[in-house]
């Protein structure tokens, strides 16, 4: 980015008529400006979710990034109608917006067919609860996923194997079961998302409430949480 910044004061960079920019939310400063002369007398479509900003300097207003992008004045849109996520799941997730430094309104599903479920239970009991809720799981058709902070997966991938439940990494499609760290879960999607210990996914970095909004936004069907906390929401 340095030497991008460098180039771009001493020569004009290829041009653009349009430039459409993606997951927009983790844009840093120096990466918008990048954009922005590339797009000095074109056109720009931003998409971005603010309430999945997981890096440290995630944007919490849209016009801080468009001012960055060299287009102070765009227009804002508010997409907040989906169908990917089910309104069960989206409706937990609209709870954690409240303690989100974001401007995000609460979204809502065209699909009522979801589910949610939470199984509570002593925190040393958690990865067994794990796997009891993915034996639940596996149960019914579609792709499992398994998602826990980073610190916390051997522990789950522990009781996964003494339970028998043959898991893959997220780097392998169409595994059945899928054991993620929650680091990596942007992006990635399962019919059925076991949550595990949301209040140590959200302590496990500076930004976790927002990771822990991706995490919580994952499930296409269905969306079960195993908690020995208290949720941090």
């Amino acid at each position: 980015m340095l030497l991008d910044e460098v180039s771009g004061l001493i020569e004009h960079p290829e041009q653009y008529g349009h430039v459409v920019v993606d997951e927009a939310q983790d844009l840093s400063p120096m990466e918008c400006r990048a954009i922005a002369r590339r797009a000095s007398f074109g056109s720009l479509t931003v998409l971005g979710d603010l309430a999945q900003g997981t890096t440290p300097w995630a944007a919490r207003s849209w016009r801080t990034v468009l001012t960055h992008l060299g287009k102070p004045d765009a227009a804002v849109v508010a997409l907040t109608t989906g169908f990917r996520v089910p309104q069960a799941v989206v409706g937990l997730a609209n709870r954690l917006l409240e303690r989100l430094d974001v401007d995000v309104p609460a979204a809502r599903s065209l699909r009522r067919d979801g589910e949610l479920r939470t199984r509570e239970t002593t925190v040393d009991q958690v990865p067994a609860a794990v796997a009891d809720a993915v034996r639940d799981a596996l149960a019914r058709e579609g792709s499992v996923g398994v998602v826990a902070a980073d610190g916390d997966l051997p522990g789950v991938r522990a009781a996964l194997d003494a339970a028998g439940v043959e898991t893959a990494g997220p780097e392998e499609l169409g595994a059945r079961v899928s054991l993620v760290p929650a680091s990596v879960v942007k992006g990635l999607e399962y019919d059925h998302v076991v949550a595990v210990e949301p209040a140590a996914i959200a302590e496990a970095e500076e930004r976790g409430l927002h990771r822990l909004y991706v995490v919580l936004t994952r499930a296409v069907s269905r969306l079960e949480v195993v908690r020995g906390r208290p949720l941090p929401f």
